[in-house]
């Protein structure tokens, strides 16, 4: 850990590297959402390649709304657990960049000095809503959101820091013609990758979308709602990265509300046999190199 703590551009250089390597693979990869230090852990030992810190997720483990109630110095702190307990690539949900573009390129250099890979800004008017709510959105001008990833482009220090584009015309109801305009606009201005999203259950805006993109740039996409599209429909369009972008969360939120409910139902912890020993917990939290250190030190 302290090897970790010194010499982070030793431990972090790598990160942006092997997000820039996903990004760009031929082959489809997943990444996973995490929304602390914890979580993030267990998505690296379930074996993904790299975390989906989530902006909704993040602000939800810490009581509020996700529209930017959560300050950004805020998730910066949580992202340092995070990035801290793992060694596989990080990239954060960074809403709108929490402003104009000196905001976002300042969010992109603080990300950079704690080991965080790469970085999804969305062309969204600040504060956002989240996509997938029923209130209606509001989208950044074309040329306002070209310049802030341009601007974060030049300000990064790290040649293979990531930027990802997420548009939002599909969520803004604003079409496919919208949608290619935008993110060549965004090509343009140096992004690495474009995120398309959509709300609808069905695939068929985003694949309208990867028809027409014709692989300008590497697409990333979200199937939250179109959850029951065969991933091999993904592989066929030439999807470069999905993100599996909030079942931890619901998952913990089921855990606890069902384990909650049984212990005040009950009055007692008998039957509790779907939660984990308090050994697990031990060791997810490193409690044997805390014990090794101790001999060593104490």
């Amino acid at each position: 850990m302290l090897k970790f703590l010194l010499r982070p551009s030793l431990q972090f250089s790598k990160r942006t590297t092997k997000l820039r390597q996903l990004i760009q693979s031929k082959e489809l990869e997943f990444i996973m959402e995490a929304h602390n230090g914890l979580s993030a852990l267990i998505v690296q030992e379930a074996g993904f390649k790299g975390i989906w810190a989530s902006g909704l997720s993040m602000s939800a483990q810490l009581g509020v709304r996700d529209c930017n109630e959560a300050s950004w110095t805020q998730l910066l702190e949580v992202l340092e657990f995070m990035a801290e307990r793992t060694t596989i690539p990080i990239l954060m949900d960074g809403d709108t960049g929490f402003g104009n573009y000196n905001n976002a390129r300042r969010l992109v250099r603080k990300l950079e000095e704690r080991g965080i890979a790469g970085v999804c800004f969305e062309d969204k008017i600040f504060p956002k809503r989240n996509s997938l709510g029923d209130g209606a959105q509001e989208l950044a001008n074309i040329q306002e959101f070209s310049n802030k990833i341009k601007a974060c482009k030049d300000f990064q220090r790290d040649k293979d820091f990531q930027i990802v584009a997420r548009c939002e015309s599909f969520i803004a109801g604003w079409g496919l013609d919208n949608a290619l305009e935008r993110c060549e606009a965004y090509r343009k201005a140096g992004v690495d990758a474009v995120l398309i999203h959509s709300k609808k259950s069905d695939f068929t805006e985003i694949e309208s979308f990867l028809k027409n993109w014709n692989n300008r740039l590497p697409v990333v996409i979200v199937p939250t709602n179109y959850y029951t599209t065969p991933t091999e429909e993904f592989r066929k369009n030439n999807v470069s990265l999905a993100i599996w972008a909030n079942h931890n969360l619901r998952a913990s939120i089921k855990a606890m509300q069902e384990t909650s409910k049984q212990i005040f139902e009950r009055q007692n912890l008998n039957g509790l046999d779907n939660i984990a020993t308090v050994k697990e917990v031990f060791r997810l939290q490193n409690e044997k190199g805390l014990e090794v250190d101790d001999k060593k030190y104490l």
